[in-house]
């Protein structure tokens, strides 16, 4: 009973859509601007730096509140790693927005933070890493979420933490599907490009 409410918990926290939120006190509905996700990195080239950091940051919270929650109700890393995959989908699959959210990226951060901090710490240096090179944040994202699975499997990680943050990366490369065709096609927008050129 206690995993079933952490998970549902965490999914119904996941699910609420900051960003979208956010954007919207301004004015903004992110659903018919840019790239029409619900996530920071559309926050940025839309809404600007300060309303982005604060949707990512709030993003990443859900993702520590759930397996924070998760710790309180039930022991184990198979629990708090299922909380924090619900997380993750619900803020890839909103409830409150006929499940068209964001990727999960920043969410995903969250959980780790708490799970594997030295993983995320790895998988973040990579991120920067790729995003100060190519300037993409597609990329970042991509390279950070493969990077905290092989650090997750290659190191002592509980088993649960490395099932977890595999299934993480094939979600997380599942959602930029799209980025990643713009990358092919030479389209995809660097950081700092204005939306309308």
């Amino acid at each position: 009973m206690e995993t079933l409410t952490a998970i549902t918990l965490a999914y119904l926290v996941g699910s609420v859509p900051f960003a979208y939120l956010l954007s919207r006190h301004r004015g903004i509905d992110l659903r018919q601007v840019g790239s029409g996700n619900i996530g920071a990195t559309n926050v940025l080239r839309t809404s600007g730096v300060r309303i982005a950091v604060l949707a990512m940051g709030l993003d990443a919270v859900k993702g520590i509140a759930a397996v924070i929650v998760a710790q309180w109700l039930a022991v184990g890393a198979a629990t708090q790693m299922a909380a924090g995959l619900a997380s993750v989908v619900g803020h890839i699959y909103p409830v409150w927005l006929r499940f068209k959210g964001g990727k999960g990226v920043a969410t995903a951060a969250g959980v780790f933070a708490v799970l594997t901090p030295v993983g995320l710490a790895i998988a973040s240096t990579a991120f920067l890493i790729s995003v100060w090179v190519t300037r993409y944040i597609s990329v970042g994202s991509i390279v950070g979420a493969v990077t905290l699975a092989i650090v997750a499997i290659v190191t002592n990680t509980p088993a649960a933490i490395e099932a977890g943050s595999a299934i993480v990366a094939v979600m997380i490369l599942h959602k930029h599907r799209a980025n990643i065709g713009r990358l092919r096609a030479g389209t995809e927008r660097r950081v700092g490009q204005r939306l309308f050129q």
